[in-house]
């Protein structure tokens, strides 16, 4: 087999790759747990964890096993049918946590798109309008990209789906007067980490929550970076004395393969039905 180094690499990449990443000029062939290798066989400590990612390493062995053991058994069948595996993550994901039912998703922008799906849903209709807070990265759809509250991320894509406020970071007066009742839903991660490692303290929390209760919102918790362990405990809102309505979560759920969840209790979950 032919070897390329990084800069081979680099080249046939960019003749066929849309541009939407600005990637380092290294091309990983290698890991294991937080070592990479490129291809030109440097050796690098692992920092960036696939962004929040990979929280097992690169190539733990239970994990590498696992995929090896169901990819010799079965792939992909879509939702029409039960599989066992899933059952089991959903238990596991709802035995330690407020959730009662779990949706399953690609992605943590997808998680979150229906999580805010949810919530408009089951607030009725009329009320369609989330909060999120200044600073906040929710993703790159398009919804999720209105819900993130950095500028920077809504440039070029104007006109951004409608139904998406951002209250400054930290101010609970702001917040109280961008509430009415077209509002459904107040969308916040317990960390911010794209908008510099920002932790919403205990008292900002409750005071969240609330809001949430006095005006009839659902509180949502966008825990996919914080969620699965990255904070000390299995998700970030069991330190903080607040529990939500909805949570996500992706990122360390796969260790790298395309997974994200949506999570919440019974009687919220029971506004999606098959079709939605």
């Amino acid at each position: 087999m032919q070897k390329y180094g990084n800069k081979e690499l680099k080249e046939r990449a960019d003749k066929v790759f849309i541009g939407t990443y600005a990637r380092y000029p290294a091309a990983m062939v290698k890991g294991d747990g937080c070592r990479l290798i490129d291809a030109d066989g440097r050796e690098y400590l692992d920092f960036l964890s696939g962004i929040a990612v990979c929280a097992l390493g690169h190539c733990h062995p239970a994990v590498t096993e696992a995929i090896r053991h169901q990819a010799g058994e079965l792939v992909h069948v879509s939702n029409l049918y039960y599989t066992r595996p899933s059952i089991e993550l959903a238990e596991l994901l709802t035995g330690n946590s407020f959730g009662e039912r779990i949706f399953l998703a690609n992605s943590g922008a997808e998680a979150n798109e229906a999580a805010i799906k949810l919530a408009r849903i089951h607030s009725g209709e009329g009320r369609y309008q989330v909060i999120s807070l200044a600073g906040s990265f929710h993703g790159r759809t398009l919804a999720t990209v209105a819900a993130t509250g950095q500028p920077k991320f809504h440039k070029g894509f104007e006109p951004l789906p409608e139904g998406f406020l951002h209250a400054p970071f930290g101010d609970l007066a702001a917040l109280e007067k961008l509430i009415s009742g077209a509002t459904c839903a107040i969308l916040c991660e317990p960390l911010q980490g794209e908008g510099g490692v920002r932790p919403l303290d205990r008292e900002y929390l409750a005071g969240i929550r609330a809001l949430c209760d006095k005006h009839g919102l659902l509180l949502i918790f966008d825990e996919i970076q914080t969620g699965l362990g990255r904070t000390g405990t299995f998700f970030a809102y069991e330190q903080l004395g607040v529990t939500p309505d909805i949570l996500t979560m992706a990122k360390a759920l796969g260790n790298g393969l395309p997974i994200g969840a949506m999570m919440t209790r019974a009687e919220i979950a029971a506004s999606f039905t098959p079709g939605t």
